[in-house]
């Protein structure tokens, strides 16, 4: 069985930072495009970030574009999201995601169908 589990979620003042984790098992991924998602309270899932196997391709939303990275490190099967300057609107819940093909403009689809999702980490950014 393959489990995504996010973590690092929390509540933090506007302008600080979190770092997310999205750890997998039951097999490695390390040739997936992984990313992650977000639905504030609400809204509509949107898409957030996301990042081809090897780390050389990258693809952010507008919306976090200078204020989020996302990396990965396939040894340990870990995507991560560093998430700063927080807005409040960038409250919602967090959730990682994985998918085979190797095209991330895949990913910029209406809600695109995902491999893997993990169950989402709450991210709450106070004004």
């Amino acid at each position: 069985q393959v489990q995504l589990v996010e973590s690092g979620g929390g509540l933090m003042q506007a302008g600080g930072s979190l770092r997310l984790s999205c750890a997998a098992s039951g097999r490695t991924l390390s040739t997936y495009a992984m990313g992650w998602f977000r639905q504030a309270p609400g809204k509509e899932r949107e898409f957030v970030v996301a990042i081809n196997w090897s780390s050389a391709m990258t693809y952010y939303s507008d919306s976090v574009k200078g204020r989020f990275t996302i990396s990965r490190d396939n040894a340990k099967n870990t995507v991560f999201l560093q998430m700063n300057s927080l807005k409040p609107e960038d409250t919602a819940v967090y959730y990682c995601a994985a998918h085979p093909y190797q095209s991330l403009i895949y990913w910029t689809q209406p809600d695109p169908p995902m491999e893997y999702w993990g169950k989402g980490t709450l991210v709450t950014v106070s004004s």
